[in-house]
């Protein structure tokens, strides 16, 4: 990894927050601390911007306005991380940091996204897309979740085939397009990428049931373990696994991959452990307990060195 460190870094850079998507609020929680973060680097002049769903125009105009050197996006759901506002930005020529549209767009796809880690060697779960008509072609337990959402929005945890046809019905109101995942029993485990290069995993632990949304952001009770004790080998398949689909959807600066090590592999049986990859979040959280500036950390990586990092790499980027 690069330590831009002596890298030109713009004077002017505008974090966006807020967007059109489900994740607003988580949005606009990380924003603020990015935002503070950069306020203790000196070379930086920072400026929050709150947008909804902007028009090229509307968001050239505001950027102009401020004076912006460089855009820092954290924004999180379909539209803020999934290549909408990476085109836009694309589109007025201003540099950002982050993932490019077409990585955004393909990581936010969670069927493409495991279509690209088939092809790259990544063990992924078998998934289908669930038909118009509700037909799933596979066997319970599964987990039915939107193809475009992230912080686990919309997923539901499907035990018996019985009870897929209430969720289906429920779900499909606010996401027309619905996957069906094989559920995996294990433990929760993430890798942060940054600059091409794996942090230490974490382990994610809810004090009760399934890892969803109100775990992540509201209940306060779940435990993240920074490099957690795994089996021998894990950690560096964890690592090699979460480069290699990084790199295999194009991904810039920062990104997440979540991870399951699946219950009942190795020990006794001498089978080798069973890793499987869930998604890629290419941009993380940056609330209080978001995991990205959590592993990041564990290599004496603060937020602010963190964000200056990120900043410098892309107007370096920008610049070439």
């Amino acid at each position: 990894m690069n330590d831009p460190e002596t890298a030109e870094s713009p004077r002017r850079v505008t974090v966006l927050m807020g967007g059109p998507d489900a994740e607003r609020p988580v949005s606009l929680e990380s924003g603020n601390r990015v935002v503070d973060a950069l306020r203790e680097v000196p070379e930086v002049d920072v400026s929050p911007l709150v947008i909804d769903r902007p028009t090229a125009e509307s968001l050239e105009a505001s950027l102009g306005a401020i004076g912006t050197d460089i855009v820092f996006p954290v924004l999180h759901g379909p539209w803020g991380e999934g290549g909408g506002l990476q085109r836009v930005l694309e589109e007025i020529g201003v540099p950002f940091v982050g993932s490019g549209s077409k990585a955004a767009a393909a990581a936010m796809d969670k069927l493409r996204t495991k279509s690209l880690a088939h092809e790259a060697g990544v063990p992924t779960p078998p998934a289908c897309l669930i038909g118009d008509d509700g037909s799933i072609d596979l066997e319970a337990p599964f987990v039915i979740k939107p193809t475009d959402e992230g912080s686990s929005v919309g997923v539901r945890l499907i035990l018996d085939a019985a009870e897929a046809a209430d969720a289906i019905a429920e779900l499909r109101s606010t996401h027309p397009a619905l996957m069906a995942e094989r559920y995996v029993a294990g433990r929760e485990l993430t890798v942060t990428v940054l600059e091409g290069e794996a942090m230490p995993t974490v382990e994610i632990e809810p004090s009760d049931g399934f890892y969803d949304y109100e775990a992540k952001y509201v209940r306060g009770d779940t435990r993240y373990t920074v490099s957690p004790s795994l089996p021998a080998g894990v950690e560096s398949r964890l690592a090699s696994h979460s480069v290699k689909i990084f790199n295999a959807l194009q991904c810039r600066d920062l990104a997440r991959v979540d991870w399951l090590l699946e219950d009942g592999e190795g020990g006794a049986t001498g089978m080798e452990p069973r890793i499987w990859m869930l998604e890629v979040n290419t941009i993380p959280g940056m609330t209080t307990h978001s995991l990205a500036p959590m592993a990041a950390a564990a290599r004496g990586i603060d937020l602010p060195d963190l964000c200056r990092r990120m900043v410098s790499v892309a107007f370096a980027r920008a610049t070439r």
